[in-house]
């Protein structure tokens, strides 16, 4: 069979953006399939306005703190949420026309439109059948929402980035890196913020110590934390505001409720059947390492197969397949071990390496160094907001396991450290290392005296 592509890509997100210019550069025929925007969740609904929206929400604390280093500050509540809005909306078309210009210039064909399969080497796009040699499923994932009376009058993720007017009082549900993000920004907008979550504390998933003190610091923050909820139903005035019942019959009254709970992968529209191809119970694609589902000619990377939801990981994934399918040189292989992570709540989190959880569960002796204090510019500022450093090293070897940062720029910091970790670093070689001084990092290269052994033989017996 004579194929119309060697590879056809659907969905242009960081992934199978990233497969098909890498494929083409290597002589491949591509083409990418987008029913949507380019650049995919991260460009356009994801961790570029995010971030943005972090930037704008921080400058309410820098206005308060330079109060103390002699500024007069007049008026600092005269925030337009518009502007924010459209700026923030111009520079992510700025940025889909980039990513259409590395399509263009590698020479992928760009397809616009709907595209579902229609046997394991077709695809059907606006009434027309491609066909491909190779299919790379690379359509991300998709907000949930929780299934409760009143639930269409709630925002998720997607709509958050373009709301007609911004809540003097919102309730995130949800206490995921998502929403502690979400309620950071409410928050630094001068919005009375709420997060509303099933357990407690925030951040599921990540070091104990972590959370704990990332949740003290919203609180302190004036974020407030409804642990042990859920909500049963929303009911909408007629005066636009929203009132939420909680499990325990108590109500809030707001202006807006943002769904944080979770994203799903997006492969229903696919009609995957008519391919072959499976979808786990857990709703994603599964994959082998070569990123082959169970028809070998049809891959998939990024979101749509639960493994770790970064933008990063993504590209790396895309990478390989390109590499694999059409290069002579054998592909790298992902490293899911050691991934740097930032969550940019207010103070920042950055982490890279294990939990002191899962040191316990995997060293026998790994000493915990710690570290908090306030940094040196709320010396001045008044600002309460608090650092803490954590390091999680293996007795055995003297490596560096884990490393944990809450503070401002920990995101900046931790990629460092990310590259001394992937290159074996020992505690050893931290603190041979001289510090920057006077900077918050060098704390990570002065910590000596451990704080606690644990593992799953602390004594040393």
């Amino acid at each position: 069979m004579k194929f119309d592509y060697d590879l056809l890509v659907i969905g242009a997100g960081s992934g199978g953006v990233r497969a098909a210019r890498m494929s083409a550069q290597m002589g491949a025929k591509v083409a990418v399939i987008e029913s949507r925007y380019l650049g995919g969740t991260c460009v356009n609904v994801g961790c570029v306005p995010k971030k943005l929206f972090v930037y704008a929400s921080q400058f309410s604390q820098e206005f308060k703190d330079s109060v103390g280093f002699g500024y007069t500050v007049d008026k600092t509540s005269d925030f337009d949420w518009a502007t924010l809005r459209d700026n923030k909306t111009a520079e992510i078309e700025r940025l889909n026309g980039v990513y259409r210009g590395l399509l263009d210039g590698a020479g992928v064909t760009i397809i616009e439109g709907h595209g579902e399969f229609v046997s394991d080497h077709e695809v059907k796009v606006n009434d027309e059948v491609i066909s491909a040699k190779n299919i790379l499923i690379a359509t991300g994932s998709w907000p949930v929402k929780a299934s409760i009376p009143g639930h269409e009058h709630t925002y998720t993720s997607n709509e958050f980035f373009y709301m007609d007017q911004f809540p003097s009082k919102a309730i995130v549900v949800g206490a995921g890196y998502i929403a502690v993000e979400f309620a950071g920004i409410l928050n630094g907008l001068g919005c009375d913020t709420h997060i509303v979550y099933r357990g407690e504390p925030v951040l599921r998933g990540f070091d104990d110590d972590i959370r704990a003190f990332v949740s003290e610091e919203l609180q302190q923050a004036g974020i407030q934390l409804h642990y042990h909820t859920t909500i049963e139903k929303i009911e909408k005035l007629d005066s636009g505001e929203l009132v939420a019942t909680f499990n325990d019959g108590s109500t809030c009254q707001v202006d807006a409720i943002i769904n944080a709970t979770g994203r799903k992968a997006l492969v229903e529209p696919l009609n995957l059947a008519a391919a072959g191809v499976t979808i786990a119970h857990h709703g994603n694609l599964d994959v082998n390492e070569h990123y082959q589902t169970n028809v070998p000619h049809i891959y998939a990377v990024g979101d749509v197969i639960g493994r770790v939801q970064l933008t990063p990981v993504a590209l790396a994934e895309g990478m390989y397949v390109a590499h694999h399918l059409f290069s002579s040189t054998s592909p790298r292989k992902v490293n899911y071990d050691l991934i740097p992570t930032a969550v940019f709540c207010q103070p920042n989190l950055g982490t890279v390496g294990l939990t002191e959880r899962q040191a316990i569960e995997q060293y026998d002796q790994v000493d915990v160094f710690e570290s908090k204090f306030r940094p040196m510019k709320n010396t001045l500022s008044g600002n309460p907001q608090r650092m803490f450093m954590k390091l999680l090293v293996d007795v055995a070897t003297d490596k560096v396991i884990g490393c944990h940062m809450v503070g401002q720029d920990a995101g900046e910091i931790i990629q460092g450290l990310g590259v001394a970790m992937q290159a074996g670093a020992t505690k050893a070689d931290f603190d041979s290392t001289i510090g920057i001084h006077p900077t918050a990092a060098e704390e990570f290269v002065t910590m000596r005296t451990a704080a606690r052994r644990i593992g799953r033989n602390e004594s040393g017996a």
